[in-house]
């Protein structure tokens, strides 16, 4: 499916700032920033992503913040009252 297709579809674009302990240095939290069309409130990409990454990465992670937004909505008008005059 096309990115478009999933926008029609109600997928939202997500951005993931997850933190994680770096695996040489235990004590030092790194960042990592993802970002995917998904599926809000539930997010199952995200939720398939730092799965994956629990079983397969060895940073241990620390904490995720999530933020999404619509990309395709209803437009939005705005009317300023300001006048041209064309000569």
């Amino acid at each position: 499916m096309t990115d478009f297709a999933k926008q029609l579809k109600n997928y939202r674009l997500t951005t993931a700032h997850i933190f994680y302990y770096r695996p040489d240095y235990e004590r030092l939290l790194q960042e990592f920033i993802w970002q995917e069309l998904d599926i809000a409130p539930k997010f199952p990409v995200l939720k398939k992503f730092l799965d994956f990454w629990q079983a397969n990465l060895d940073g241990k992670l620390h904490s995720v913040q999530v933020a999404s937004t619509q990309l395709i909505k209803p437009a939005e008008y705005r009317f300023i009252p300001v006048e041209y005059k064309l000569n």
